[in-house]
């Protein structure tokens, strides 16, 4: 479903418009029965990220019935929420904005997520704290990884020091306590979560040499929660760890807010 102030927008307009302009922000969320852990996380950054994009205000709540109109009433889904303005341009691309919001599902993967095997690359996303749509460098750096033999990849900056995954957080475990790297990215609605859910966390640089120490390591993303990251390049940790397992259980113990 895509709309603008409540009137229905060709979908062909909209396609041709992430195409070729592909000028906007999103955000991803697991739907599972008509509920979304964070729900009210996910509609603070849409808010947000368009004052930064667009320089204007959306609307949540007409968000949210985009939502309720477009996802199934039963069982899971991922929905993905897309603001972007189709009258925008490369050659025009200066004009007050009137964003239009695109909503569009796909299967939820369930069951337990295989640990990550990831590769490091130096690399920074455009407007790290916005979730846009710029994915170009992400996805390259994500085909090099896989088609090298792992499964996703991970940012560094130009010292080594960890930013995040390709559309994901990083956590290191540390005895009972989690440290999240401290650095110019995105701060997922997962991480978030969890940084709530579990008072022993903190915020600390974190390099490459520095992740050997630690006794574990994990990604988080609103898709598939919380998975065991088995290996930085040549690097191996532990491909489970009670720790993981107790944040993975209270994370999906979360009820969600009802869309």
């Amino acid at each position: 479903m895509t709309e603008h102030g409540g009137e229905p927008v060709g979908l062909g307009d909209a396609l041709q418009a992430l195409a070729l302009t592909n000028y906007g922000h999103f955000t991803s969320m697991r739907v599972e029965r008509g509920r979304v852990r964070g729900l009210s996380l996910h509609l603070d950054r849409l808010v947000r990220d368009c004052r930064a994009v667009f320089d204007t205000r959306l609307d949540p709540e007409r968000v949210r019935e985009h939502i309720r109109r477009t996802v199934p009433r039963e069982g899971s889904c991922v929905a993905r929420v897309t603001v972007f303005d189709p009258a925008l341009s490369p050659a025009r691309i200066e004009p007050d904005a009137r964003p239009h919001v695109l909503v569009t599902t796909s299967p939820a993967v369930d069951g337990p997520s295989t640990p990550l095997r990831v590769r490091t690359v130096t690399h920074t996303r455009d407007m790290p704290e916005v979730k846009n749509t710029g994915l170009f460098g992400s996805l390259r750096h994500r085909r090099e990884a896989r088609r090298a033999g792992f499964d996703d990849v991970l940012f560094v900056d130009g010292r080594g020091r960890v930013r995040e995954g390709g559309t994901w957080n990083i956590g290191f475990i540390e005895g009972d306590r989690v440290v999240w790297p401290e650095a110019d990215c995105l701060e997922g609605v997962t991480m978030r979560l969890l940084q709530r859910l579990h008072d022993d966390s903190t915020t600390a640089p974190v390099t490459l040499a520095d992740a050997a120490r630690f006794d574990a390591a994990f990604a988080t993303n609103a898709v598939v929660g919380v998975r065991p990251v088995a290996a930085l390049d040549d690097l191996v940790l532990p491909d489970s760890h009670p720790l993981i397992d107790e944040l993975r259980d209270r994370y999906t113990a979360l009820p969600g807010d009802p869309i």
